[in-house]
């Protein structure tokens, strides 16, 4: 049985900074989701020549966020979302079950998140764990210089004021995200709030209550203040403890 070394990719900056880093590499895996910005798959592919190693593109069968909301009838709850399971985490478990093995993982975490590396290791110990970014002390801010010196133009949503290339429209946001996507892509957030009214959850909420996208004060929350992680491992994280 051979064992790998795989680089879970996520089109952010820091999955590709810890590609870069990484060594002996065997697979690079990108999970891709429509909901992700039309810039993220130029980023992709210009990492694939710079590393000069295939990025290998897999994708569930439901296609993007508002296929999951629409065949699970839910948005979110306590433990997480139903897009992290459905759009991430079983595409993961399927590539697992056709490549059994104690593989070595990749991530893209950096040197603010040792808390959540040492978990993500705690929850998955029937692998192995590499953290180029925390191992070399690397930031994210610093991530994004080493990416531009390196050539590389980062994802738009990074200059749109975005900490994290998540898909557009991403249920994990607050107001001051959402207050963003209405501004810079209005079809999304008119699409989500009126698949919260179909469902009957509103994806914010405050000391009152639920607060619904279609009565959101447009002058509420600083997206600079919002702390979201990047899509991916910690969410599947979440949903994992939920089911023990």
């Amino acid at each position: 049985m051979r064992f790998l070394k795989v680089v879970w990719f996520s089109a952010g900056v820091s999955s590709f900074i810890a590609a870069y880093l990484s060594k002996d590499v065997d697979k690079i895996i990108y999970t891709h989701i429509d909901d992700q910005h039309d810039d993220s798959m130029r980023f992709v592919k210009e990492c694939e020549k710079f590393l000069n190693r295939e990025i290998e593109i897999t994708q569930s069968k439901y296609k993007s966020v508002d296929e999951v909301i629409r065949a699970s009838g839910y948005i979110k709850a306590p433990y997480g979302a139903p897009c992290t399971n459905l759009l991430k985490r079983r595409v993961r478990k399927e590539w697992e079950q056709q490549n059994p093995g104690r593989h070595t993982y990749v991530w893209g975490l950096d040197l603010t998140e040792r808390d959540r590396a040492e978990r993500l290791a705690e929850n998955m110990p029937e692998y192995d764990h590499e953290f180029p970014l925390i191992a070399k002390m690397v930031t994210k801010e610093d991530a994004h210089g080493m990416c531009g010196r390196l050539g590389i133009k980062r994802p738009k949503m990074y200059d749109l004021g975005y900490r994290n290339n998540n898909c557009i429209g991403c249920v994990k946001g607050g107001m001051g995200y959402w207050n963003s996507i209405r501004r810079d892509f209005p079809e999304i957030f008119k699409e989500r709030a009126i698949r919260e009214r179909e469902i009957g959850f509103a994806i914010l909420k405050d000391q009152n209550g639920p607060v619904w996208l279609d009565e959101l004060d447009p002058n509420r929350g600083r997206l600079e203040d919002e702390i979201m992680g990047d899509c991916g491992i910690m969410c599947e994280i979440n949903y994992q403890d939920s089911q023990k």
